[in-house]
């Protein structure tokens, strides 16, 4: 049933996000940016702390996750440093994933020939 869970719950996040896309004029950018802004103002109001403990992947993969993620660190931080963990808490809550993104794309740059766009 975890399966299952996580399927439809990621599914219907990318759904959303594929009706903003043909149906808005809004730009990848934005509703990228829209999704992860979105993610943590769902978890510092504590929605998505129960969507992701019952969806588990499936809500957290998709970019809302990442906004959810950092806003965790936040409050984390926050609790631990004080006022400077607003400051470093979601940065270093997500660090490991941004430091994969940045190895797992320098290996696609060494590995793919790049050349200009026209």
């Amino acid at each position: 049933m975890d399966y299952i869970n996580a399927f439809w719950v990621g599914g219907l996040i990318c759904v959303i996000g594929q009706i903003l896309i043909d149906k808005t004029k809004l730009t990848p950018a934005r509703i990228l940016t829209s999704f992860v802004v979105a993610g943590v103002v769902l978890g510092a109001l504590g929605v998505y702390g129960p969507l992701a403990d019952f969806a588990g992947e499936g809500a957290c993969v998709p970019i809302s996750g990442f906004g959810y993620l950092m806003s965790e660190g936040v409050k984390e931080a926050l609790a631990q440093d004080g006022p400077l963990g607003i400051l470093t808490g979601g940065i270093t809550s997500a660090a490991g994933g941004i430091t994969a993104a940045i190895i797992f794309a320098l290996i696609a740059a060494l590995c793919s020939k790049s050349g200009d766009k026209f």
